[in-house]
């Protein structure tokens, strides 16, 4: 857990004094980070999570914490990279995402060490904070109580004209610029006392790097664009004569949450630091209300298992497969047309044509990445085809993906166990056997399953060609439960990857979770892929097809609904990653029951 100190912090203005400990814990990076603790007065099972302001750090939030008065609860923060007492250049990490990363595992390392479910912490976020809180919530779908989001900035407001865009010109000329920030004390409270510790305050950052801006701007529109994939109890806290942020971005989050519980409180007259602002008793009162509110209240998540019938994703897929709007029907029209004439030129996309873009031979050369086409024009479209967004996201994935298979193989050879590894549409599995080879002379093994002779042939000539001879190709259909079920010995890590991504319903995924359910024991380990996000969902409808030469339309799962169709058949999720652009994710859960348990 990292060595910790215990401290107490004293901030002016509040009466109680907050005995904290601090110490630093391991990042997803190895970075460590700063972070404090204020327990709770007796021993307790839930927990506060709270996420600083840009340009501050965990010392202001001991006002927070006593002013919120949840005394039954601990309450934890942390440093983000580049503020207070964290590492790095202030103002400045390599990616924006790195703070909803940094999250995931501030989460993981507050429920492990201190033994509390996650399903009993809140998360209470500030500004900047409350954009990386709903990322990680949307993204990672975590079963947290709720989340309460103060000024959420969602949209900064940049008075010079075409700021955006002068940002990322700047940005491709000098990488690691710098902007120092216009906000100042008079622009977040009215409260005189509290403006004079924000001026006074040597560790508030004052600059900020113009990636960082640049990634929270393009997440936060993510975000808030698809905020229908949060079902997360959530309350707003808004100021109504904010300088900082934009209202309306926070008003349109709000109308696409998909939340059963969801508020927005709105403070006339408040400045952007509603926490810091004069009669800030009125947004703690209601955001007390609401914790203990959330806290006396089950998670029922089952609704998901139906989205496939009824929610946003639906209704976004039955529009896309109709008929386009006279503009779209005619730009998309244009390029599909020119995909399949001057397109032919790029290896990749004739490909594509013969087999369908989703199919496995299509994906393998996605993977292999080498531009390849007829002329220098052909070589052009390929690698313009091969940085398409969904493409750099399936190797991001594909390299998350074998990160996740080592360390479970890893996790269970020290555990003193064989390890069977089954994917059950494995295609080539190049992966697989590469991995495989990596581990040569243990105890693991694997079995390849897929429905395409072709696919399996190829795959045992690539076994060959690796020297891997610990791995059995069987032809199989994956959506079949008693095929599954005839598989022995049975794996110990079932893998799905980029398959139930193909299919919007939900019943025959059940039927292969179920039959996975079955066969791995207790113990074992399922890692499956989702695509909880894509930006050109309606392109690939109108201008690509798929492997039985139809129209490549894709229902995307929120990360939720995934989740809970595994849960529902034993697995309790334990890990995940997810690549910077949140198109492509890869999960790992771990088997504790069977299937006559699911909820």
């Amino acid at each position: 857990m990292g060595a910790q100190l215990e401290v107490v912090t004293q901030t002016p203005g509040v009466t109680k004094k907050s005995r904290a400990t601090e110490g630093f814990f391991e990042s997803w990076d190895g970075t460590e980070l700063f972070f404090r603790h204020w327990p709770a007065k007796a021993a307790s099972d839930k927990a506060l999570i709270f996420l600083h302001r840009g340009h501050e750090h965990t010392g202001r939030i001991t006002q927070q914490v006593e002013e919120l008065g949840l005394k039954d609860c601990g309450a934890f923060a942390w440093d983000l990279r580049g503020h207070g007492h964290s590492p790095g250049p202030r103002g400045y990490t390599r990616d924006y995402y790195d703070h909803v990363r940094d999250l995931e595992a501030f989460v993981r390392f507050v429920s492990r060490e201190y033994g509390i479910a996650v399903e009993n912490i809140v998360l209470v976020a500030n500004s900047v904070g409350a954009v990386t809180a709903a990322a990680w919530v949307h993204d990672y779908a975590p079963r947290i109580r709720a989340m309460v989001l103060a000024a959420p900035a969602f949209r900064i407001r940049l008075y010079v004209p075409f700021a955006i865009p002068g940002l990322r010109l700047l940005k491709r000329f000098k990488s690691r610029a710098n902007i120092s920030s216009y906000v100042k004390s008079k622009m977040l409270t009215h409260d005189p006392e509290q403006a004079k510790l924000y001026d006074d305050d040597e560790l508030i950052t004052r600059n900020i790097a113009v990636n960082v801006l640049l990634g929270l701007h393009d997440l936060s529109t993510r975000i808030v664009r698809d905020a229908g994939a949060i079902t997360t109890p959530t309350l707003i806290l808004s100021a109504g004569r904010d300088w900082v942020v934009r209202n309306s971005a926070q008003m349109e989050f709000y109308e696409n949450l998909s939340s059963d519980v969801r508020e927005m409180e709105v403070y006339p007259g408040f400045f952007h630091a509603v926490l810091y602002e004069k009669d800030r008793a009125k947004p703690f009162a209601k955001a007390r209300q609401f914790i203990e509110e959330a806290f006396g209240r089950d998670i029922d998540r089952s609704a998901l298992i139906r989205a496939d019938r009824t929610g946003f994703t639906r209704d976004e897929y039955l529009r896309i497969s109709g008929k386009p709007t006279l503009f779209n029907g005619l730009r998309f029209g244009l390029q599909k047309l020119g995909m399949r004439t001057l397109g032919r030129l790029s290896d990749g996309l004739r490909l594509g044509w013969k087999t369908g873009h989703n199919s496995g031979d299509s994906l393998d050369y996605v993977y292999e990445n080498q531009v390849r086409g007829k002329t220098i024009i052909g070589r052009m479209i390929d690698k313009a085809y091969l940085d398409a967004a969904g493409w750099r996201a399936m190797r991001e994935r594909q390299g998350i993906l074998e990160s996740k298979l080592r360390q479970t193989i890893q996790h269970l050879l020290d555990l003193e166990k064989p390890v069977r590894v089954m994917d059950i549409a494995a295609g080539r599995g190049r992966y697989v056997l590469d991995i495989l080879k990596e581990f040569e002379g243990r105890d693991v093994s694997a079995v390849l399953r897929d429905r395409s002779r072709f696919s399996l042939d190829e795959g045992r000539k690539l076994a060959a060609d690796l020297g891997v001879d610990n791995v059995t190709h069987a032809q199989g259909d994956a959506f079949d439960r008693q095929s599954l079920l005839a598989v022995d010995p049975a794996p110990n890590i079932g893998i799905i990857s980029g398959l139930f991504e193909l299919f919007p319903d939900n019943e025959r995924i059940l039927a292969s979770l179920k039959g996975l359910g079955d066969l791995i024991e207790p113990g074992g380990y399922l890692i499956y892929t989702n695509q909880p996000w894509h930006p050109q969902l309606e392109e690939i409808a109108r201008t690509c097809v798929d492997w039985d030469g139809k129209p490549w339309i894709m229902r995307r799962r929120s990360q939720a609904e995934m989740d809970e169709l595994v849960a529902s058949v034993g697995f309790d999720k334990v890990d995940m990653g997810i690549d910077s652009q949140g198109i492509a994710s890869v999960s790992v859960a771990r088997r504790i029951g069977s299937t006559s348990q699911t909820r």
